[in-house]
């Protein structure tokens, strides 16, 4: 039985092993990105602030209850009144709707014969309504139509805020990916060189070789360890800046390690962005800059609105009900009252200076989406030409690396064979590594663009923001 758990052990230990040294894929880092990166999570939380904002915008059209009571409790007259009220603002109107309820016991001085009312109280209802000034528009609803635009303003800042830290986290992934096939291009280089020092200590010790070139080899051992070196520092670097976007699930940083590297090249096709020409209307900031025109049009037509005369209409329908009360039987029958308001602003300078001031805000934010429609386009052009120009440059690289590779074990055959130079097969072995090694950089450079190109365009798809 104790066999039987250890074989058991010994099969299930390398699959966890395995299974833990996966490589990372740039799906992987996307996905932990865009859910924990604290920029985006900061971003969100701007957006519930705006939200919280637009709640308080929508608290000037909450129905109001209030009571109001009077007692007097020493003098000639014992009155006492008590009065409720009911008001609800309209949405469609500067005006409001309130309801009523008042009760009076006792008596009063003949200056407050209002308070009277029969045995069972007074209910009243009445409206008011303008008709000039604030019939469109006015402050209530103005605030709260630039509270629910500011949400849209904090929701496209949020959205920006993601596509610019997808966007570095695919170039921490990439450069990563890059670093790591860089140090096995030269980890290979020096095992070459290690290799070849066993055969050339054996053909020294014959006498068939000088010695100096036991001590040549060694020189070169020693310039290849340090671009190993190098190269290891690159990957922890590239490997530290990483876990900036490489999360776990509470939001602390992954240092990845390098066993965790893609087994080639592919790993650096990098995202797969659309291009579209319609990169200026996708963009969330060229968005934000229309609705926040749309805030200040919300602005102006207030600052309009108060240079209008004020006309409000008020009617009011109330009824005693009950017993008579000692005010008399004059309050039983119903009443209805109608009014209205007129004023008529002479100067208000302060309204035209607000009119001034929204016109001229429209005015630098449309010359400012302007030029941002402008810029994106040009922007977007200028990628799509830089992504054709690294991939015919990758293609080149290819095509060097290939005949690099050829030459080097073509030279590196003759050498073993006794008819070639050793300087010449050491030159022709980093030749065709450091053509590996501007494939490697340039098909990076192909994955960056890609990626400047998938923010450039707000292809949320390629950036893994879509789910």
């Amino acid at each position: 039985m104790t066999r039987f758990f250890a074989a058991l052990l010994m099969l299930l230990s390398p699959v966890a092993a395995i299974a833990q040294a996966a490589p990372l894929t740039l799906d992987e880092v996307l996905r932990a990105s865009a859910r924990s990166a604290p920029q985006i999570v900061e971003a969100l939380a701007r957006v519930r602030q705006a939200e919280g904002r637009s709640l308080s915008a929508d608290g000037a059209f909450d129905t109001v209850f209030d009571v109001d009571g009077k007692s007097r409790v020493a003098g000639y007259y014992d009155g006492t009144v008590v009065e409720s009220r009911v008001t609800r603002p309209l949405t469609t109107n500067g005006g409001y709707v309130y309801g009523g309820y008042r009760a009076s016991r006792g008596t009063f001085p003949v200056y407050e014969d209002q308070a009277y009312t029969n045995r069972l109280g007074e209910a009243k209802v009445g409206a008011l309504f303008a008709l000039l000034r604030d019939r469109v528009v006015d402050e209530r609803r103005t605030r709260r139509s630039v509270a629910g635009a500011d949400i849209d303003v904090a929701r496209f800042e949020a959205q920006m805020v993601a596509i610019g830290v997808q966007r570095r986290a695919v170039d921490a992934y990439q450069a990563w990916v890059a670093a790591g096939l860089r140090l096995r291009a030269y980890r290979d280089l020096l095992d070459l060189a290690e290799r070849r020092r066993g055969a050339i200590g054996r053909l020294v010790t014959l006498g068939a070789r000088p010695e100096i070139l036991l001590t040549e080899n060694d020189q070169n051992l020693v310039r290849r360890r340090a671009l190993v070196v190098r190269a290891e520092q690159d990957i922890a670097t590239a490997a530290n800046t990483l876990s900036l976007y490489l999360r776990d699930d509470a939001g602390a940083p992954l240092l990845v390690s390098s066993d965790r590297l893609p087994a080639d090249t592919s790993a650096l096709a990098g995202v797969a962005p659309t291009g579209s020409s319609a990169a200026a209307i996708a963009r969330p900031d060229y968005r934000a800059i229309l609705t926040r025109i749309d805030q200040s049009t919300a602005r102006l037509m207030l600052a309009e609105n108060d240079l209008s005369p004020r006309l409000d209409l008020r009617g009011e329908v109330g009824k005693d009900v009950g017993p008579v009360g000692l005010g008399g039987p004059n309050r039983t029958p119903l009443e209805a009252a109608v009014g209205f308001r007129f004023s008529v602003p002479l100067q208000n300078r302060a309204a035209k200076g607000r009119v001034a001031e929204a016109r001229a805000e429209i005015d630098a934010l449309a010359q400012r989406s302007r030029f941002l429609r402008d810029q994106i386009a040009i922007e977007v052009e200028g990628i799509v030409i830089a992504v054709g120009a690294t991939e015919r440059l990758a293609g080149i690289a290819e095509e060097e690396r290939s005949l690099a590779d050829r030459l080097a074990v073509a030279e590196r055959r003759r050498f073993e064979l006794g008819s070639g130079d050793f300087f010449l097969v050491n030159q022709r072995e980093e030749t065709a590594t450091d053509a590996r090694v501007r494939l490697i950089d340039a098909q990076a450079r192909i994955a960056s663009a890609r990626a400047e190109l998938a923010a450039a365009t707000a292809d949320r798809v390629a950036l893994g923001l879509d789910r």
